[in-house]
């Protein structure tokens, strides 16, 4: 523990006890999560390898953390946005033998630092999550990548930039696409992003969903859950997409579908969920109603065009927590919240913990699946194996109580057959 709190940077150690008693709360909702620790802390996988980790730090990151230390990992680990990071539980994991480096709300050149300050470390393997590591490693200490044994990456967005580097054909390690796993993508990004997106706007603006006009920008598995979501609190619902298969499955859901153009002219709450950049812009800004508010559930704070905004605007301040109010040049209000960042992270609590007790079992097994098959993999991203996707669905049923049939031989012979 000594060592650990020497080497860590975080804002006050004196925050510790309120964080282990997050922590404590989220390991106690995490049943999954519990029975691999168990399997590690017996079989010891990772025995003296380094693993540095790049993830939303609040309480749920913080027990995975834990879990992969049980595995025999020496861990490091920081925050992959500035304003998701809980010090408390930063000064926890320090307390635990882990090292941190992470502060809520750093500055820029801070928040690089810290992400830097993790890789000296000189993992063996890495979780990441939007890219922000591999990101890092490329542009800064490319001198590590021919140690790192590989790793799993957490985001859609993420995922996308792994594969951009795939397709360069620089990628020189295997990552498990966790994102892709059907624990992940049906569950975290429907179930999840839904039920938290809202836990930020709601807590942080205070005001009513039903009978307003949700904009649904995107509609992924996380726009699904968050458009179901909106309909759940008694909204209406638009969405717009780029993508026609789409387009047809969220009119067939029983939403509203149109460009962003015209949905900019009807919306109340904006939520975009894309994963690309200005796809609320300008001219969108032009039309919108006085007193819009814009909500961010996509990994980076360039879904809503800030300098476009900024430009139209004649004021701008803080008028509570985590919101922006941008005062047009022609009088409308248009409120930003969580600076454009993840609404569920920046200004709430993230997933629930029953929904990351998957995804982050995901991670575990992976991130174990490749320590061991790395000599074997090929460097580029790679599937989560189905055995581990289902192992951990069957451990969730497990922990609910829930029981499901099994094949008879005769069946399984049956579906092996073509005749």
């Amino acid at each position: 523990m000594t060592s650990s709190i020497q080497a860590s940077i975080v804002a006050d150690m004196a925050l510790a006890p309120e964080g282990h008693l997050k922590i404590d709360w989220a390991s106690s909702h995490m049943p999954v999560l519990n029975r691999i620790r168990a399997e590690f802390e017996r079989d010891l996988p990772f025995k003296g390898l380094n693993v540095t980790i790049c993830l939303h730090l609040e309480a749920k990151t913080a027990y995975l953390a834990k879990v992969i230390q049980a595995g025999g990992a020496n861990v490091t680990i920081t925050g992959s946005n500035p304003l998701s990071t809980q010090d408390d539980v930063c000064a926890a994991l320090v307390e635990d033998g882990i090292t941190v480096f992470a502060k809520y709300n750093p500055g820029v050149e801070e928040y690089k630092s810290l992400n830097l300050k993790a890789l000296e470390a000189k993992p063996d393997l890495i979780i990441d999550d939007g890219g922000d590591l591999i990101t890092f490693l490329y542009g800064e200490r490319p001198d590590l990548l021919s140690t790192i044994r590989g790793g799993a990456e957490e985001t859609t967005t993420g995922i996308i930039r792994l594969k951009a580097l795939q397709k360069e054909g620089t990628l020189k390690i295997p990552m498990v696409a966790v994102n892709d796993a059907y624990c992940k993508h049906l569950f975290d990004n429907r179930y999840g992003t839904g039920q938290s997106a809202f836990d930020g706007i709601i807590r942080t603006t205070n005001l009513i969903i039903a009978g307003k006009t949700v904009v649904v920008v995107g509609y992924g598995w996380c726009g699904k859950g968050i458009a179901m979501r909106a309909k759940g609190l008694g909204a209406n619902v638009i969405v717009t997409e780029v993508d026609p298969i789409k387009a047809v499955e969220a009119h067939m859901d029983g939403f509203g579908v149109m460009p962003m153009n015209e949905a900019a002219k009807h919306g109340d709450f904006f939520i975009t969920v894309t994963g690309n950049k200005s796809v609320i812009a300008g001219e969108h800004y032009d039309v919108m109603k006085d007193g819009a508010v814009i909500a961010n559930a996509g990994h980076f704070d360039v879904e809503a065009n800030k300098p476009d905004l900024a430009a139209r605007s004649q004021s701008i301040r803080t008028v509570r927590k985590n919101i922006e109010e941008y005062k047009l040049t022609d009088g409308r209000r248009i409120y930003l919240l969580a600076e454009g960042r993840l609404v569920n992270l920046g200004a709430a609590d993230g997933h629930p913990v029953e929904i990351m007790d998957m995804t982050f079992a995901l991670q575990a097994v992976g991130l174990r699946y490749v320590s061991e098959n790395y000599e074997q993999l090929e460097a580029g991203v790679i599937s989560v194996p189905y055995e581990l996707d289902e192992q951990v669905a069957r451990f969730k049923l497990e922990s609910l109580g829930i029981h499901i049939d099994t094949l008879t031989e005769e069946q399984k012979l049956y579906l092996d057959s073509w005749s």
